[in-house]
């Protein structure tokens, strides 16, 4: 793994090509199974992680709205393609592309599964202006305004010439 020259507070560290982190949760989020890639890049035992909820990983970099999409797309029982950043138990942070898909057992959806891969440079390029300008947009919203607000600013850039947001986050 590379990272920059920063301060381990804000260390930017780079995923591999051949990093897959794989994990499962609950209906609530709450983490059943977590891959020991993902251990060693978030610096987490497995047992530090098991039960807690993804909360424990969130950074700010990823804009609320981005979750809420996600969130939508797995309350409807539909996979969702996205970026994010996690951060790490020594605060430093990943990118990465993150595919969640909807696990069932007897025909019951009982969690989610997620898969995540090292994003392309090319991606990012397009990503983190588009979270900074998102997330400065909630930063100065009220609650009521932030997911409205920071949503328009997504769909601004998707629809310009994508008809989704997977059609956008698959192109890239």
């Amino acid at each position: 793994m590379n990272s920059t020259n920063v301060s381990a507070s804000c260390q930017e560290v780079q995923m591999k090509e051949s990093d897959f982190f794989v994990s499962k949760t609950n209906l609530e989020s709450h983490i059943s199974y977590v891959n020991r890639d993902f251990c060693q890049m978030s610096g987490y035992q497995e047992s530090e992680l098991l039960g807690q909820t993804y909360d424990l990983v969130r950074h700010e970099l990823v804009p609320h709205s981005i979750y809420n999409l996600m969130w939508e797309h797995l309350n409807a029982e539909e996979e969702f393609f996205g970026y994010i950043v996690n951060r790490n138990k020594n605060d430093s942070y990943y990118w990465a592309f993150l595919n969640v898909t909807p696990c069932y057992e007897n025909n019951q959806l009982i969690g989610y599964f997620s898969v995540q891969r090292e994003p392309s440079q090319q991606a990012l390029q397009a990503i983190k202006p588009l979270y900074t300008k998102m997330c400065q947009v909630e930063r100065q919203a009220t609650a009521a305004q932030l997911l409205p607000l920071s949503s328009a600013v997504l769909w601004r850039v998707i629809t310009k010439e994508y008809k989704n947001y997977a059609e956008f986050v698959l192109s890239l």
